[in-house]
């Protein structure tokens, strides 16, 4: 009854004459997929958030404990599927072959396994625990230091030594340190940019630190990895990287004090629609409205974009925006001022001035 069960290779039984046993047909449907599998594993376009392509310091660490800890779960695998192959194998059932006999207890096999795993776990630990100190040690005193605040549903950078704030796009220098420290206004939020390492919590009342030196110059996506709200997906933000001499540029801009249009001007008319139509209470321009509800405002154009790095920075999607933002951004906090075309384009082109 047993050997019905099974299939004829395995019960030792023959298969007939001219066609290949069932686990040969098998095994060329595997080989033949193989390729179609490794294909779908490759792209001619980076994906924006690949934590496979690290671009600091505190990302090559992870990435190297992964590959690490890849090799021995490949190991491992192959050595447990090919015992079990070999056993299925050899010790099949055969026809006219007597039942095997018992055995009890194997003082050597017992030994082995318990002693192979107990290795295993420490070429697992060793690196993965000397990685966790390496990557959770104090930043150094001379990292550039910023301040992140996440809030329902985008993200405050205060630079406090450079001494203004900005929003949703992170500017650092090129193989600088930098040291951030994470807070949240509001619920559990976590700060993830794949290229530069790993998801660090935002837990409101609780400050969380995570450093990294950036190795390459570019703009790298991120994103909040902790569900906070209907519109968590589109919390996102940018990293931009960028040369020591650009960086220097870019706090000079930021620091400097925001461009006042002349009063008869469509931008002077859309400064004080900005001032009297509600959008003073809840956003600051320096110098100008201390509101400190929404994102800093002081050099809104010279940010790629809005709304939490949702779209790009144009008069149309500013106009858009200042329509409805609860229609561009679910859930969004900024109400919808009613304010006529005439005075929103009038406000664009004001705040189209903040460089």
């Amino acid at each position: 009854m047993r050997a019905r069960l099974l299939p004829p290779w395995l019960a030792g039984g023959q298969v007939a004459s001219g066609s290949a046993p069932a686990w040969h047909r098998l095994a060329a449907l595997a080989l033949a997929l193989l390729p179609l599998l490794l294909v779908l594993g490759c792209s001619t376009q980076q994906f924006p958030q690949s934590a496979l392509d690290p671009h600091s310091d505190a990302a090559a660490l992870q990435q190297s404990l992964l590959m690490k800890l890849v090799f021995w779960v490949v190991v491992i695998f192959v050595v447990v599927e090919t015992a079990l192959i070999v056993t299925v194998i050899r010790f099949r059932a055969r026809p006219g072959a007597p039942d095997p006999k018992p055995v009890h207890g194997h003082t050597g096999l017992e030994i082995a396994w318990t002693i192979a795993p107990a290795l295993i776990l420490a070429a697992v630990a060793i690196p993965t625990v000397a990685t966790i100190f390496k990557t959770q040690a104090p930043a150094s005193p001379r990292a550039l230091q910023v301040r992140v605040i996440g809030h329902q549903w985008w993200w405050e950078f205060q630079y406090p030594h450079e001494g203004f704030v900005t929003a949703n796009e992170l500017h650092v220098p090129l193989r600088r340190m930098v040291s951030l420290t994470l807070e949240s206004a509001d619920v559990i939020h976590s700060f993830w940019v794949p290229a530069i390492g790993g998801k660090r919590d935002v837990v409101p009342s609780r400050i969380n630190h995570l450093w990294f030196t950036p190795d390459s110059a570019g703009v790298f996506s991120g994103e909040c990895a902790e569900f906070c709200g209907v519109s968590h997906a589109n919390m996102r933000l940018r990293l931009v990287v960028e040369s020591p001499a650009d960086y220097a540029r870019w706090v000079r801009g930021q620091s400097a004090a925001p461009f006042e249009p002349d009063s008869a001007s469509q931008a002077g008319r859309g400064k004080q629609v900005f001032l009297t139509a509600g959008c003073a209470g809840c956003h600051t321009v320096r110098g100008v409205s201390p509101g400190q509800i929404g994102p800093d405002l002081t050099h809104l154009a010279s940010r790629g974009t809005i709304a939490s790095a949702l779209y790009d920075n144009t008069p149309e999607n500013l106009s858009r925006w200042i329509e409805n933002p609860p229609a561009r951004k679910p859930g969004a906090l900024m109400p919808v001022l009613g304010l006529p075309p005439a005075q929103i384009a009038d406000v664009v082109a004001y705040l189209r001035t903040l460089r």
